[in-house]
């Protein structure tokens, strides 16, 4: 037997197979008093009116149908739906929306989809960001529940007007780089069901993806479908350089483009990417797949193709993944009521994205991983990014994105992935009070010019300097930053002896605190006097949650800044670990710890908040999603997580 799985997947579920309109979605996106967004996937063209109702009337006040430019065909049976509707909408109400389609009104095809005693789907627009729920890192097959789920449970027992405002999800909304072998067993009948496109690929040991979903890697072995480079910064040849003597004697060895230790189910191609999106948010095309072909024996063909090794593992993110499956009623609930802001982190495209110049190069310089990166980001676009900001999508971006679905040839594939590298419009702005500005950390790095292999700054001068004129003049914001701008110093001293010793990747070493430039601007930002005089940062990325509270030291005046962390929505950091770390932050770096004078934020006296939870840990490592309520000034009044199942930590301010 191979190092792979032997023999290829079995054949897709049949087109015939009756599928139904709604296949994901109704997601509110952007809404405001001027506009509301909704996001869906249909199985065809979608004929639809959207109206909206006063609580409780019989009569709409608001009628618009979805035409067809709101809509692009992504398969043989998939659309994705934008609707996006402008008006004078009424705020600080109950209103009810209805969609009415071809196949009949969609609370009638998916009656899941509202709360006990509703009649219609509700939402309220608020203005204000006075009640935010958030947090990052979804993974369906990590062992534990989906916060998800117990968010839509606490808005289920809510009034209308007492739900939050809006739902930020700052990264990590699916793990591309860590996928379950079940999860991508239903990703490919997903392809095949709906027709996903096909595409072809060069520099790779597979020609297309066909050749993919039938090699024998395609399982638990596509590590070693991705690309590798020549890698100079090992740490042997970084330990002669530092020595001063030669590294030309020393082999080369082929180090993996794709960083992430757990790549065996990476995904490559655009349809897999697109349709692990319809999966993690609704259950409909779950009911037509088979997701237990491997205990009915189908994925025997003569031999045993997965070891006895990948067996078990299969087994046991079935369970998980059978569970998480089970909560997606509920999840595409909360999503279809609470208006969803979202951005990406690394996990979103791959692990480790752009984490510096050598990586950056390295995966540029492959078309095949350069395919896959571009694949990720189109996904993102699609799913993700064009309902948060449509205004930042102007026509020419959406001729280049329907020029390759109408036509899904490798050129036009390629013309629009080189399209969204280039582009620059990721992050954006909420308008509520206080304003949300929501950053891009991942393609817009200050990246380092002494060494290639040092961690780039999460933002450029002139992203940092777009970010300050965004703030100036406003009395208080709310800063969206997927990895947390003031981290645990203890960590990030970790971070710094691995970069120090040439690796990088080995911890995840990207905090802002890692590049001089980026750091030095962001902390100027901080103490300029037209900037506001409340700061609140929401951040996930690291797999658990915290709050802390800052000052400028030495000032009358300092601002008030907050960061705040929750993380992750289904995903945990490694528990020993982090008690460890936890521990020796406390006993290195509190407050008038001569240490901080040894980092960048020397200028700032950093307060970390207790929880009330018992162990005495300030470091909560529990999936969960955020909570946090704002007063009129834009201060924290209620700082606390939800945990996934259902018990709520609150961070008391510090006395």
């Amino acid at each position: 037997m191979s190092d792979c799985s032997s023999t290829a997947m079995s054949s897709f579920i049949g087109s015939s197979t009756a599928l139904p309109l709604l296949l994901a979605g109704p997601i509110l996106r952007k809404v405001t008093p001027s506009d509301i967004t909704v996001w869906l996937v249909t199985s065809k063209p979608l004929i639809a009116t959207f109206s909206l109702f006063h609580e409780g009337q019989e009569s709409a006040f608001y009628h618009a149908t979805i035409d067809e430019q709101a809509q692009i065909q992504i398969g043989k049976s998939a659309w994705v739906v934008l609707a996006q509707f402008q008006g004078d909408f009424p705020v600080d109400t109950v209103l009810e929306y209805q969609l009415d389609t071809q196949d009949g009104d969609i609370t009638h095809l998916v009656p899941s989809l509202l709360y006990d005693e509703e009649q219609r789907l509700s939402l309220t627009i608020n203005p204000r960001a006075d009640y935010v729920l958030h947090g990052s890192c979804r993974n369906p097959h990590y062992p534990s529940k989906d916060s998800l789920v117990a968010a839509d449970n606490q808005v289920a027992g809510q009034k209308t007007l007492e739900r939050p405002s809006l739902l930020m999800m700052s990264g990590d909304q699916i793990y591309a780089d860590h996928v379950a072998g079940p999860m991508l067993d239903v990703i490919q009948q997903v392809i095949g069901l709906l027709g996903l496109p096909d595409e072809t690929f060069v520099q790779s040991p597979v020609a297309d993806s066909a050749s993919l979903y039938q090699h024998d890697c395609n399982f638990y072995g596509r590590d070693k479908i991705l690309p590798h480079y020549h890698d100079e910064a090992s740490l042997f040849r970084t330990f002669l350089r530092k020595k001063g003597l030669s590294t030309s004697w020393v082999p080369h060895r082929g180090s993996p483009v794709f960083s992430s230790s757990e790549s065996e189910n990476h995904l490559i191609t655009f349809s897999e990417f697109f349709a692990m999106y319809i999966l993690v948010w609704s259950p409909q095309l779950w009911a037509l797949v088979d997701s237990s072909r491997l205990q009915k024996n189908d994925f025997r063909s003569g031999e045993q193709i997965l070891t006895p090794k990948w067996q078990q593992l299969w087994q046991d993110e079935k369970q998980n993944i059978d569970d998480f499956v089970a909560g997606l009623p509920q999840v595409q609930r909360l999503m279809a009521h609470i208006p969803t802001y979202m951005v990406f982190d690394d996990h979103d495209v791959t692990d480790d994205w752009n984490l510096t110049v050598g990586w950056e190069k390295a995966a540029n310089d492959n078309a095949f991983s350069r395919r896959i990166i571009g694949n990720g980001l189109l996904s993102y676009w699609l799913c993700q990014g064009w309902g948060n900001a449509p205004q930042n999508f102007d026509e020419s971006f959406l001729m280049l994105a329907r020029q390759y679905f109408a036509t899904p040839t490798a050129t036009h594939q390629d013309v629009f992935i080189d399209h969204l590298y280039r582009f620059e419009q990721w992050h954006y702005t909420i308008e509520t009070t206080p304003k949300m500005v929501v950053l891009d950390t991942r393609t817009r790095r200050w990246r380092s010019e002494s060494k290639m292999n040092k961690p780039s700054g999460l933002m450029d001068w002139e992203a940092l300097i777009e970010m300050q004129h965004e703030l100036l003049h406003q009395p208080a914001v709310i800063i969206v930053s997927a990895a947390p701008i003031f981290g645990v110093k203890f960590i990030e001293t970790l971070q710094r002896a691995m970069t120090w010793i040439g690796q990088p990747l080995v911890i995840d070493a990207e905090n802002w605190m890692t590049h001089p430039g980026s750091a030095n601007t962001l902390l100027s930002i901080f103490t300029h006097t037209k900037t506001p005089t409340n700061f609140v940062i929401l951040s996930g990325d690291v797999h658990y949650s915290f709050a802390y509270d800052i000052k400028m030291r030495f000032r009358r005046s300092s601002p008030n800044i907050y960061q705040i962390t929750c993380s992750g929505i289904k995903n945990e950091f490694p528990n020993q670990l982090l008690r460890f770390c936890d521990a020796m932050d406390r006993a290195l770096y509190s407050p008038h710890s001569p240490l901080n004078w040894f980092t960048k934020r020397k200028r700032l006296k950093i307060s970390k908040r207790d929880p009330d939870v018992a162990g005495g840990h300030r470091l909560i490592n529990r999936s969960a999603i955020g909570e946090l309520r704002l007063d009129a000034e834009g201060k924290p009044c209620d700082i606390s997580i939800l945990t996934a199942e259902g018990e709520r930590i609150t961070f008391p301010p510090i006395k």
